[in-house]
């Protein structure tokens, strides 16, 4: 969003920055309550509780892109050749950087699981997770990887970024006044420990160091390019990458 959006309903504005991402950490909480009440890990069990994953986030997936959708005239990515191409050369670095704590697991030829510095640092096999292969048949199989990289590389690119470089990043710089005519992209420290701490909480223990470096260098991005198209093909790039890498190296507690 840019200076012309400010004159916009500014309670729209909110809801179609906030909605979509509060609609998918719901989901997320339904996931919890679904594995805690029937979850079974075990060869005998259902697919859908040997990982309830395979059920909800199709579901979740859906949901989301329906809110953006709904949505879709509140948001001003400025999409643009120059910052796209600069977005992949971010998303690749910043990805590379997320990977490298668990690469580093198998090239030292490590075994079990880590402590002290090395765990804080996520430096771990990250084997155990949302494995397609527990579908046998290859249609099966197909369609489940094809809605995970549709939730990773899709819906939460632009559900994320949307949030947290197009509402937050505002919101903390002016929370008690109007928030909307921030402009997009405006560098303060305070909004870059707010935004990026929140990041790295967004996600598990594991990750908190890389999530960290990651959310900074979008940050970076996005007071340099004061472009919202840029941030999501950041993303997207990140997760696409972090998907192809999970399937050709198993790492599936990655996703």
């Amino acid at each position: 969003m840019q200076a012309h959006q400010a004159h916009k309903d500014p309670e729209r504005l909110t809801r179609a920055h906030v909605n979509p991402l509060v609609a998918f950490m719901g989901f997320s909480v339904i996931l919890m309550l679904v594995t805690e009440t029937f979850g079974w890990n075990h060869p005998a069990a259902p697919w859908w509780r040997r990982d309830p994953a395979h059920l909800i986030y199709p579901i979740q997936t859906c949901a989301a892109l329906g809110l953006l959708f709904h949505y879709w005239k509140n948001y001003t990515f400025q999409w643009s050749l120059k910052w796209n191409l600069i977005a992949v050369a971010f998303g690749a670095v910043g990805i590379g950087i997320w990977l490298l704590p668990t690469t580093l697991y198998d090239y030292w030829g490590m075994t079990g699981k880590t402590t002290g510095l090395l765990s804080l640092l996520g430096v771990e096999s990250r084997r155990t997770g949302f494995d397609p292969g527990i579908f046998e048949n290859p249609v099966t199989h197909a369609i489940v990887v094809v809605f995970r990289f549709l939730r990773a590389v899709v819906a939460v690119a632009l559900v994320e970024e949307i949030f947290w470089r197009g509402f937050l990043m505002r919101f903390v710089c002016d929370w008690e006044g109007d928030y909307w005519h921030q402009p997009f992209g405006r560098a303060t420290w305070k909004s870059y420990f707010i935004v990026t701490a929140l990041f790295m909480a967004a996600h598990a223990p594991v990750d908190y160091a890389a999530a960290f470096i990651y959310g900074s260098i979008t940050y970076l991005l996005c007071v340099w390019s004061k472009n919202l198209g840029a941030c999501v093909v950041m993303h997207a790039t990140a997760n696409l990458l972090m998907g192809i890498y999970v399937m050709n190296y198993g790492k599936y507690g990655l996703w």
